[in-house]
């Protein structure tokens, strides 16, 4: 079988592994979860490295089980939190659980036919029937207070209160957290057997917690792999834009703005996203590496990085929309391009450029709209209509990425998505027309 570890520790995906562990996963396939919280209905790239997890686990020959924690999400994970979240719904939950199983897909392989074929579960469905007094009795009893606050994830919480003040403190339902998730792994163990959790850096205590219940409550040995928490090289927080999260739903961020957050990427950062969020081997990165560094101005390795990244989580058409949308702005593009784009990407395109209403109507009238109301009149894109005729003559202006003349009328076939038109003077000024 394939060294999985080994298959981490150059990607530099390892942070802690519980000894013993190699010897275990090269002995027979095993079977290993990662959790998800369901408190959204999409994952978000933040979420990307334990899904690559899960991802390179199967590719090594393993079985990899997808928890989405219905249960765990009703109560709300203290981990790295300074405050108690909001709780959801079960409905809210259930629905966020199918959206994610659904992006999920992109990356393992749910084929119930192939022998270390992915499973998705729900913790919910072990947790719903079990009893408060069932819990505390068969579970409870079997971890000490004193580990429980032992664990890094409560004592930071409690001493961020103490030492601020604060009078909230940790509820009981956040404290019993560990416990709830350590159970999961012991249901898993005994029903699936789950031998193995992995998880982000901040999440060894509740794997662990899990680790040792399945060894006081089945007697049993399982082992705990995390990665490290991603940073990006200038200190910022990974995974955020200007928008807030990059989400892996292209309804809340489109392709164009997922693709344009990884050719942004710095040289530093590139190099080790690429090793982390692709499938590319080591031979072929290194090469890629070397050879960007011989010319960084060309950004080979963001837009492999890109390329890779937006055909997986979205699709290869997805990927050519956002290049093709990329290119509008900084490189040779046509009005076909233009009227290829949905009316989203359009308008992240053309973000901060300047547009003005007109009338539909205007289209309809005679034999159609002419360019230097288009221009000045109606617009101010230009001051004037004597400084729209010279800017015509000296052939400077586009309709849609194609020159035209004063002669030019724009009709109702000059439409994107049958309310734009993009106007532009010289390379790097733009204007839009939305007909409403």
């Amino acid at each position: 079988m394939k060294n999985f570890i080994e298959e981490l520790r150059w990607r530099g995906m390892i942070h802690d592994v519980m000894p013993g562990a190699d010897k275990h996963l090269m002995e027979a396939m095993r079977c290993a979860y990662v959790g998800f919280d369901p408190t959204a209905d999409s994952l978000h790239i933040g979420n990307l490295v334990p899904i690559m997890l899960l991802a390179h686990f199967q590719r090594c020959g393993h079985k990899p089980v997808a928890l989405v924690g219905g249960a765990t999400g009703m109560i709300g994970d203290p981990s790295g939190k300074s405050a108690e979240r909001n709780l959801l719904d079960e409905t809210t939950l259930r629905h966020n659980q199918e959206a994610i199983k659904k992006q999920l897909a992109h990356f393992l392989d749910f084929d119930a036919e192939v022998k270390n074929g992915a499973l998705m579960v729900n913790n919910y469905d072990w947790m719903k029937d079990f009893s408060f007094l069932d819990f505390i009795r068969d579970v409870g009893k079997h971890i000490t207070v004193n580990y429980m606050m032992a664990k890094d994830s409560v004592k930071n919480r409690i001493s961020n209160d103490d030492s601020s003040g604060g009078s909230e403190g940790m509820s009981f339902t956040e404290f019993t957290y560990q416990l709830v998730q350590g159970y999961d792994f012991l249901h898993l163990y005994q029903h699936n057997n789950c031998s193995l959790q992995m998880g982000g850096s901040d999440q060894w205590g509740n794997i662990t917690t899990g680790t040792e219940l399945v060894r006081r409550i089945a007697q049993g040995k399982t082992y705990a792999i995390t990665c490290p928490l991603i940073t990006k090289a200038d200190g910022s927080k990974f995974g955020k834009s200007e928008g807030g999260n990059v989400w892996l739903d292209a309804a809340r961020t489109s392709p164009y703005k997922f693709y344009q957050y990884w050719l942004n990427a710095s040289d530093a950062d590139s190099e080790t996203y690429i090793r982390i969020f692709t499938f590319l081997q080591q031979a072929e990165i290194d090469a890629l590496i070397a050879e960007h560094q011989q010319a960084p101005h060309l950004r080979l390795l963001q837009k492999r990085l890109a390329s890779e990244i937006t055909t997986m989580v979205h699709s290869a058409a997805a990927l050519e929309t956002a290049i093709r949308a990329s290119n509008i702005l900084f490189g040779k593009s046509t009005s076909d391009d233009l009227k290829q784009l949905d009316e989203q990407t359009f308008l992240e395109v053309f973000n901060g450029v300047p547009q003005a209403e007109v009338s539909l109507d205007v289209l309809a009238e005679g034999e159609g709209y002419h360019l230097i109301a288009a221009l000045a009149a109606d617009t101010q894109f230009l001051k004037s209509n004597s400084e729209a005729r010279r800017a015509l003559k000296e052939n400077a202006v586009s309709v849609n990425k194609e020159k035209v003349t004063e002669a030019y009328l724009l009709t109702k076939a000059d439409l994107i998505n049958d309310k734009f038109v993009l106007l532009q003077r010289g390379k790097k000024s733009y204007f839009v027309l939305r007909f409403v």
